[in-house]
């Protein structure tokens, strides 16, 4: 009897139990989480890209005549002006052919003087019929081939001066000068194994390819009434961030669109340049680079904290009307600065949680505070 009365007792102490439970979690209060309403914006979509640095323009130094290496007159990777003196080639053997050319000028001369005094003297002659035509005609084509073989030394001459010149190789550009293989006393030129002696790299801008798939090109290039060729409007904002993530200070412009396609890659490569005042920026240098690509595309942004990830899947919690919690999936963009860019899934005004989103549970009621 005592043991029936005590398990009476026991079941009865549950169910108040349970029932106390269950009442207080039906008048359990609210839990205050923030929350912040989807808005939406004409967004840009940016890309990013790897890519290699290289120099605007170059020059490739190469003797023009053939000949003995005098002199260096630079230090390698250094920088060189436009007009300095760079190298020296033995002249003596351009001095040769110079004094060559002076003495066949002068012999011209002299004969076309003596062809000409005989022409002189021989019109008169013929006349008064001293001499026959034909000899006059003799004389005429003489004096002719004379002038002609003067004009031929002149020009030979002058082929020896310029050739003179070449002996002395100066800088065509402003830029920095690479090693250079040959030494001094080697014999350097056209036919030779220093047929090449340097490469300059002018580096006040520097040149960035940026490949962009086929099919992003021609969803951006949509609408836009521009030529197939004239691509200024297809990026803006052109930023470079260094190797150690630093932001370079100046924005890049749009050069060219190259005209081919890569049919290994399936990109259409756009050139852009970056102003490179200071020298910062090396040829050959990788570096990230974002641009945003085509017109601004209305969108919807949340922050990246209201976003749940996992595997494939991307869920935020939203807020319904009544104050309830629904699990949503939703497709994501690009990210903008901390906010993610909502490609479907959400609605311009709808409220998403921002805060607690690791314990919220689908249905539980909350009272939304709404911040910015």
């Amino acid at each position: 009897m005592r043991k029936l009365f005590f398990s009476l007792f026991v079941l009865g102490a549950l169910v108040n139990v349970g029932c106390h439970s269950k009442k207080s979690a039906a008048t359990a209060p609210h839990r205050t989480l923030k929350v912040v309403r989807v808005q939406q914006q004409m967004i840009p979509t940016p890309m990013n890209f790897t890519s290699q640095l290289s120099s605007n323009y170059s020059a490739v130094i190469q003797p023009r005549i053939s000949g003995y290496l005098t002199s260096k007159n630079y230090e390698k990777g250094m920088p060189v002006k436009r007009g300095q003196l760079l190298y020296t080639i033995d002249p003596s053997q351009i001095n040769t052919q110079l004094l060559e050319a002076e003495a066949s000028l002068n012999a011209a001369r002299a004969e076309a003087i003596e062809a000409r005094n005989n022409y002189e003297r021989a019109v008169p002659l013929a006349k008064i019929e001293a001499i026959s035509r034909s000899q006059l005609d003799q004389y005429t084509a003489a004096y002719k081939s004379a002038e002609a073989s003067v004009r031929s030394a002149e020009q030979q001459l002058r082929n020896a001066q310029i050739e003179s010149g070449y002996t002395r190789i100066y800088s065509p550009i402003d830029g920095v000068i690479g090693q250079t293989t040959a030494s001094v006393g080697d014999y350097v030129g056209m036919g030779t194994e220093f047929s090449t002696l340097a490469t300059i790299e002018n580096l006040d801008t520097v040149t960035v390819r940026l490949a962009i798939p086929v099919s992003e090109y021609l969803t951006r290039r949509e609408g836009d009434d521009a030529p197939a060729y004239d691509n200024g409007r297809l990026l803006s904002n052109i930023r470079l961030y260094m190797s150690d993530g630093a932001l370079y200070p100046y924005e890049g412009s749009y050069a060219y669109t190259e005209q081919n396609v890569g049919s290994q890659t399936g990109t259409i490569v756009v050139v852009v340049n970056f102003p490179n005042p200071m020298q910062v920026l090396k040829a050959g240098q990788y570096a990230r680079v974002s641009a945003d690509v085509g017109e601004p595309q209305a969108s919807v942004l949340v922050p990246q904290r209201c976003v749940v990830q996992s595997l494939d899947r991307a869920n935020v919690w939203v807020v319904k009307s009544d104050s309830s919690l629904v699990y949503r999936q939703v497709t994501l963009g690009p990210t903008v600065d901390s906010l993610w860019v909502v490609r479907s899934g959400l609605s311009d005004g709808e409220q998403v949680l921002v805060e607690g989103v690791q314990r919220a549970r689908a249905g539980q009621r909350i009272i939304p505070v709404e911040i910015k």
